[in-house]
């Protein structure tokens, strides 16, 4: 008994000083390793790529204007970026559309961008076309909706500053290489720290939200009602009301937006119907369509439709994503809208569009229960008179002059 003891004490204390020894390794110093030598890439970084470039002087110069911090940026060879450079053509209809005098010597532009662009309107365009890493077109998908990136343009400022915020961009390669829906003349330009894609046109963030265009407009006072309407009883401080979703930062909407004239004549063809099947006269069924659209967008904020009916036809006139003429399919394709949100089985609408040469020359939505296709009204000029590929913070707007019916 007295050995095992023994044998015990020794093995406890062999034990002991074995764990003394590896503790006492421990608490050594760690190895020292020599940190990697940080090697630049090779090559101009991007700034100094375009200022060689001298189709993009007049971007160069813009560049210049928006400040030394923007420079730097993008001459920092750690960073990666991807940017969308409008060539000096696209530039001068820029500067033109800002009020340059046409048809002008470079010198002319060169300065009035020195003279009339705030320094701050430089900056919020070029971060606009920026996007902080490195996308060339093998890695942009051609699917449908346009996939999003967000770019260096934060809109907050103020008390209300959110450093996490950006506006979003649209590049695609579906018929075609587009940022939005503006062509890229020539894509993949490498810098030693990213990648420089020529804009047809100068890539302009957007102002204000879809609300602002909706309720000001003069030929979608039936649209505003309608959204309006749709809304009894939600409040629209709340992201359940669709006008809340067309006022503020976040959602990613497409409108497809009747015109008054699209309402009135859905109006007077269901009046119509219902007092004709009633009354069996076509007069009376004409006086009361007359009287109905007589009304104006008033009619839609009655009893004489629900608002659940009203809500469903909005809904339906709504993608939850931003879809550019330019990303439509060529042969009619049928997509989700946000009435899918309520009826998933529903086919949705059915979209296409026609391009000669590389723009879109025509474009279609058609709603289920349509006899025919919407025709969306081509004018992607700038608001107030575009109708077509509106560009705003949180969705963009096409015209159309049909109502869509989902049954």
């Amino acid at each position: 008994m007295k050995y095992i003891t023994k044998r015990i004490k020794i093995h406890f204390l062999l034990g002991i000083t074995a764990a003394m020894l590896i503790l006492s390794s421990c608490n050594k110093d760690l190895e020292q390793f020599p940190a990697p030598e940080v090697v630049a890439p090779a090559g101009d970084a991007l700034g100094v790529t375009i200022s060689k470039i001298a189709d993009d002087s007049l971007y160069y110069k813009l560049i210049l204007r928006a400040g030394a911090t923007t420079l730097a940026t993008i001459n920092n060879k750690s960073l990666r970026f991807t940017m969308f450079v409008p060539n000096n053509a696209a530039m001068r209809q820029a500067l033109v559309a800002l009020g340059a005098p046409p048809a002008q010597p470079d010198a002319v532009y060169v300065g009035f961008i020195n003279t009339f662009v705030p320094v701050t309107t430089a900056a919020s365009i070029v971060n606009f076309n920026i996007i902080a890493q490195t996308i060339t077109t093998a890695s942009i998908p051609n699917t449908f909706p346009n996939f999003f990136y967000p770019t260096n343009l934060n809109p907050t400022s103020g008390a209300s500053f959110n450093p996490l915020v950006r506006l979003l961009t649209f590049p695609s390669t579906r018929n075609g290489n587009w940022i939005n829906n503006i062509p890229l003349l020539a894509v993949n330009l490498p810098a030693a720290n990213g990648v420089i894609h020529t804009a047809a046109a100068l890539p302009a963030p957007p102002q204000k939200v879809l609300a602002q265009r909706i309720f000001a407009d003069a030929d979608m006072t039936y649209l505003a009602a309608a959204f309006q309407r749709a809304d009894s009883g939600v409040a629209p401080t709340t992201s359940a009301s669709l006008v809340w979703v067309l006022s503020n930062f976040g959602p990613n909407v497409t409108v497809f937006a009747p015109t008054n004239a699209a309402f009135q004549n859905l109006i007077f063809g269901l009046v119509y119907q219902q007092v004709f099947a009633a009354t069996g006269s076509v007069a009376i069924a004409t006086a009361q369509a007359n009287g109905a659209v007589a009304a104006g967008p008033a009619f839609l904020s009655t009893n004489n439709v629900s608002t659940q009916l009203v809500k469903g036809i909005v809904v339906y006139h709504m993608l939850g994503s931003r879809a550019f003429l330019n990303n439509f399919p060529t042969t009619a394709t049928s997509y989700p809208t946000l009435l899918n949100g309520g009826i998933p089985t529903h086919p949705g609408v059915s979209l296409a569009c026609t391009f000669t040469g590389p723009f879109v020359s025509a474009a279609t939505v058609k709603g289920a229960a349509n006899a025919t296709a919407s025709t969306i009204l081509i004018n992607p000029t700038p608001e107030p008179n575009g109708t077509s590929d509106q560009f705003f913070v949180n969705g963009t707007i096409h015209k159309i002059n049909q109502v869509l019916l989902p049954q």
